[in-house]
């Protein structure tokens, strides 16, 4: 990794270079999915079976593209049992933390006037899980046990098929286990324009949540509006804020377990420790050569990997607040005071012994996080993310009268007064020539 002493201007080119990563990047790209979209649209089961095969190199139809329970029974019939045992742990921490999150209907009723919110589940959601340089069964869990917490009646999950047509089996077990309602072997932007749509044997949903590659986020961003999408999910991020107390070691390993996602995933690292710089990055080449994903690792860190050698802590928290990172480690003598002053990040892990990992697969918390810098306006997956509030109100007329002037000389100053009369009318001969 290379390593930089922290200024405005390398801190710029930095963030320069991580926007690159941007959907908006990808003009090339984007007109593809928009034909694909277009195609799905056009010609539904047909065109979505005909780009599985060319992508995929899988043949599907509408007869084996839901999971049957004869698959289901086999996926457990496969799947490692301490890794069963591992996927339920998790669902209890995952469905424990996320329970803490649900909200209800409030109503509040005062002199004649009630005021409320109806918070009510999306009917039908979809569900995109990863299958390509990772079969990532822990982002099952990750979007639909939120999805269950919230009381979604209908929740679909598609996901990519291997080369044999069949799914991974403990994505299709995490996925039942989870409490998913139709699984579905179908991925890439085909999946996201039938889910968007609707085919003869794929339903239209309400929402579309779950990362994917670029052609997964841009046909997200192509259907917004058609559906509710929850983000634009780009590369994996990792950012470790460190002082001379940071064991390099750690800081090392946790720095690779994001490079080794795609070549496109950055990995950073902001110190105050020159000499912490320079055993990370010599740890950081011993442990590539030992990793099965190291050619990947290398492309990462050569495009998006830095070590920052920050002046003082100050202004290494103003650089992992501008970057905003999708995760975020402090590994600082106070790690909890240093978080106070951290304002923009998807997933903050505090201390040596809670690494990046932890998140993604066991603690709670939702993996899926803002990323490319939407931290400072996204938030993780989460309950919110699969209800609607619907505002309700009532007026009495003894609660109008009072008032009504008040919103009717409002109605005529922007111009509006057919609102103005539908107010007006409710106290006839009371208008003021």
């Amino acid at each position: 990794m290379k390593t930089v002493t922290l200024t405005d201007a390398t801190r710029q080119e930095l963030l320069d270079t991580l926007k690159k990563r941007s959907t908006n990047s990808f003009t090339e790209q984007e007109q593809k999915v928009a034909a694909i979209i277009d195609a799905v649209r056009k010609d539904g089961d047909k065109a979505v079976f005909d780009f599985t095969a060319k992508f995929d190199g899988v043949t599907i139809t509408k007869d084996n593209i839901v999971v049957t329970q004869d698959e289901i029974d086999r996926a457990y019939e496969n799947i490692d049992k301490e890794l069963l045992k591992v996927i339920r742990d998790a669902i209890k921490n995952i469905r424990d933390y996320h329970m803490l999150q649900k909200r209800a209907s409030w109503f509040d009723t005062k002199d004649g006037i009630f005021l409320g919110q109806r918070i009510l589940p999306i009917a039908k959601v979809g569900v995109y899980v990863p299958g390509g340089k990772a079969v990532l069964s822990s982002s099952v869990l990750m979007n639909i046990i939120p999805a269950k917490v919230a009381g979604v009646p209908e929740i679909i999950m598609v996901t990519p098929p291997q080369k044999s047509g069949e799914l991974n089996p403990a994505s299709v077990v995490a996925a039942v286990e989870a409490g998913v309602d139709k699984i579905l072997k179908v991925g890439g932007a085909q999946a996201i324009a039938a889910l968007a749509y609707g085919t003869e044997s794929i339903p239209k949903v309400d929402k579309i949540v779950g990362p994917g590659n670029i052609f997964v986020a841009l046909a997200k961003k192509a259907v917004y509006g058609s559906v509710g999408i929850d983000s634009i999910a780009g590369p994996s991020e990792i950012l470790v804020l460190a002082d001379e107390t940071a064991n390099p070691r750690y800081v090392a390993a946790d720095l690779l377990s994001q490079a080794e996602h795609d070549e496109l995933a950055s990995a950073i690292l902001v110190t105050t420790s020159k000499e912490l710089a320079d055993k990370v990055s010599v740890w950081g080449d011993r442990f590539t050569e030992k990793l099965s994903r190291k050619e990947i690792i290398k492309k990462s860190l050569e495009g998006y990997g830095c070590i920052f050698i920050a002046e003082n802590m100050q202004q290494a928290i103003d650089t992992a607040n501008a970057i905003a990172s999708e995760h975020l480690e402090i590994l600082t003598k106070n790690p909890f005071d240093t978080m106070t002053y951290i304002k923009n990040a998807g997933a903050i892990f505090l201390g040596e012994y809670s690494s990046e990992p932890l998140g993604d697969y066991f603690a709670g918390p939702d993996h899926i996080l803002p990323t490319n810098g939407t931290a400072k306006f996204f938030s993780p997956l989460n309950v919110d993310d699969f209800v609607k509030k619907t505002s309700v109100i009532s007026y009495s007329r003894e609660a109008l009268e009072p008032v009504y002037k008040e919103i009717t000389t409002f109605a005529e100053a922007e111009g509006l007064t057919a609102h103005a009369n539908s107010i007006y009318v409710r106290f006839d001969g009371e208008k003021e020539e």
